[in-house]
């Protein structure tokens, strides 16, 4: 059995933090997406993007962590914004779920930071 990765690189776009992932995010994962998510969220503004485009697997354990974020956003008057735009099987599981109705996306970091 392959030892599933994950990459996670946080960088700053304006006043946003932008955390980019790259991998699967799946129960054994999800931990270091969450533990990631809330340090940027405790740190001074709470504004996130999430760049969801080098994800390749999305499970509800990960949707749960994304929820869970916006939820911590909004208590500390900050945003959490979703790009995902090429992750089709992202996409799906966002729309499925009825979660792009919840989360903002948007199809580039930039368009997320600007918007």
């Amino acid at each position: 059995m392959a030892m599933k990765t994950l990459e996670l690189e946080v960088d700053r776009k304006s006043d946003w933090r932008v955390l980019t992932v790259r991998g699967e995010i799946d129960v054994t994962t999800t931990p270091r997406v969450r533990a990631q998510l809330i340090s940027l969220l405790s740190e001074g503004k709470p504004n996130v993007i999430v760049d969801l485009e080098g994800v390749d697997f999305l499970d509800s354990s990960g949707l749960g962590a994304l929820v869970a974020a916006l939820k911590l956003a909004r208590s500390r008057s900050g945003e959490l914004r979703i790009v995902c735009d090429q992750q089709r099987s992202v996409r799906k599981v966002l729309e499925v779920t009825g979660l792009e109705r919840v989360l903002d996306r948007y199809d580039t970091v930039a368009a997320a930071a600007a918007a």
